[in-house]
């Protein structure tokens, strides 16, 4: 049943925000403040989402506002969060480890980083870089908080920490670096924001990793500015693994140069109710785009992606791909939208969204959308619901394979080309792993 219109609501916590703001990072810079106060001034006046927004039709927010959620500005690390990292940690890779918001430096893997990294890249905690980071850093937060809507100006208002990527024109980074977020007990707020920059001709693989626990209700609103120069190439994949108790709101943003390509692949598999706004802006001649997504929900899973992939600029390519398995009584929602500029010609642009629903109760939202402003492209883009093919589970069962293992077999392979684009092996395995999980009673 569809949740009808709410009232425009507001979080208990935006209270504590005045007693917060001089322990907040960057208070001493008068540019900070100001910041952080018209973020507070943005929210007033947009407020939390409502189904009355286009953008949030099928995704009610409500519940967000009926629970009373803490802003700590110094988060302690609880004795087992050794354990909680070691458990997700993914091999080969340079780790940086955030507790309830916080940089921890202790539980990151190698360290200190700078000196396993080559010369010209800076990777660090966003909270600490303010202290050195001195020379664009205003107009770089600046066009972080351009995200438009009542979750991304809260993470304006109370940020904490998250990690500040650097590189210098010509970097390339061998292994991924491992952003794990995790959120240690129930009932607080937290709001990582991710700034990722690659100069003209640099690489880099970023895993943004959101983990907790499974009995507490807890808030993740975080944000992700992503900027590429001439020719730089960015692979960000965004796992969602969060506590089936929580709420998952998440911005991330790409600003692309010319030549450049950005590989963006989001997976939820957690949460109680989550939402991935994802965007790239093709702003220069010659950009690639791709855009991949495997959601994965059972119980009453509440599961939101919305991407826009604009080109903006002539010969831009763009590949987009989103999948979701649902079972019992969850639910999907999914809005691609691209957006072809008249100044964009020559566009080639491919946009799909395939569900699978395992049961007569599972319900996905499927609206993928093409705005064509230009003449000389080539573009489409479709929409599949459907369920496991009858004929080919009768095949496998046929040939002495038992109906679960059948099913799990069907539904791996549906999966599976999603995760196909996954450059780093041990992540592509990590995240097979975790299909039979989020599905129990599927497979």
């Amino acid at each position: 049943m569809r949740i009808g219109p709410e009232e425009p609501c507001v979080p208990g916590f935006l209270s504590a925000y005045p007693s917060l703001a001089v322990q907040l990072p960057g208070a001493a810079l008068p540019w900070l403040r100001r910041s952080r106060d018209e973020a507070l001034e943005r929210f007033a006046a947009l407020g939390l989402p409502t189904t009355r927004d286009e953008d949030w039709k099928y995704t009610s927010v409500a519940a967000i506002a009926r629970r009373t959620f803490g802003v700590d500005a110094v988060a302690d690390v609880p004795g087992n969060a050794r354990t909680v990292v070691l458990h997700h940690a993914i091999e080969g890779t340079h780790r940086m480890v955030f507790v309830d918001g916080r940089f921890v430096p202790g539980l990151s893997q190698p360290m200190p980083l700078p000196a396993t990294l080559p010369e010209g890249a800076r990777i660090g905690s966003l909270a600490q870089a303010l202290d050195t980071w001195t020379e664009d850093a205003e107009a770089f937060f600046a066009a972080a908080d351009e995200a438009a809507d009542g979750f991304a100006a809260l993470n304006s208002v109370f940020w904490s920490d998250g990690a500040w990527i650097d590189l210098a024109a010509g970097v390339a980074l061998e292994a991924p670096v491992h952003l794990l977020f995790v959120t240690t007990r129930g009932d607080i707020a937290n709001f990582p924001r991710n700034l990722i920059r690659a100069g003209d001709g640099a690489s880099a693989t970023v895993i943004e990793h959101h983990v907790g626990p499974d009995g507490a209700s807890y808030l993740s609103d975080t944000l992700t500015r992503i900027v590429l120069g001439r020719g730089a190439r960015i692979a960000h994949t965004k796992l969602q693994q969060e506590g089936r108790r929580s709420f998952h709101l998440a911005n991330v943003s790409a600003e692309q140069g010319r030549d450049s390509a950005f590989l963006s692949h989001a997976l939820a598999f957690g949460g109680q109710l989550s939402r991935a706004a994802i965007t790239t802006r093709l702003g220069a001649e010659g950009c690639d785009a791709k855009l991949a997504g495997l959601y994965v929900g059972s119980g009453r899973q509440h599961i939101d992606h919305h991407t826009c992939i604009d080109h903006a600029s002539p010969r831009g390519t763009s590949r987009e791909l989103y999948k979701g398995v649902l079972d019992e009584a969850a639910r999907a929602v999914f809005n691609g939208r691209v957006i072809v500029r008249p100044d964009a010609q020559r566009t080639d642009a491919l946009q799909s969204n395939r569900n699978l629903l395992l049961s007569e109760e599972a319900e996905v939202d499927t609206k993928p959308q093409l705005e064509i402003w230009a003449d000389d492209v080539k573009c489409a883009h479709g929409a599949t619901v459907g369920q496991l093919d009858a004929d080919q589970l009768h095949y496998l069962r046929a040939r002495g394979i038992g109906e679960s293992d059948a099913r799990a077999l069907l539904i791996r392979a549906f999966a599976a080309d999603a995760l196909a684009g996954i450059e780093h092996g041990p992540l592509r395995a990590r995240l097979e792993s975790l299909l039979p999980g989020a599905l129990p009673e599927a497979m």
